[in-house]
């Protein structure tokens, strides 16, 4: 088949990306997942972003949802209950 009479094949794909940008101790911290990325801040920081994309996950497990089945609507909801 010729290039140019493909259709261009996409892939929809969702993540989760967390940076802290405050360095207490001089270590970096970095926290990878099938959907996450966690990188930076102080242990305390990352620990805090930890535990939130942790309830994040959380609910979308309750709700039988994957990050990409959210709405915008659904998706703000839950990051304001993160806060």
């Amino acid at each position: 088949m010729d290039r140019s009479t493909r259709t261009p094949h996409r892939v929809l794909k969702a993540g989760i990306l967390g940076i802290g940008l405050d360095d207490g101790n001089g270590h970096t911290y970095l926290t990878r997942g099938d959907d996450l990325l966690l990188v930076g801040g102080s242990e305390e920081t990352h620990r805090m972003m930890q535990a939130k994309v942790q309830r994040f996950q959380r609910e979308l497990t309750l709700r039988g949802k994957t990050l990409l089945d959210l709405t915008d609507d659904e998706l703000a909801e839950i990051a304001s209950m993160l806060d």
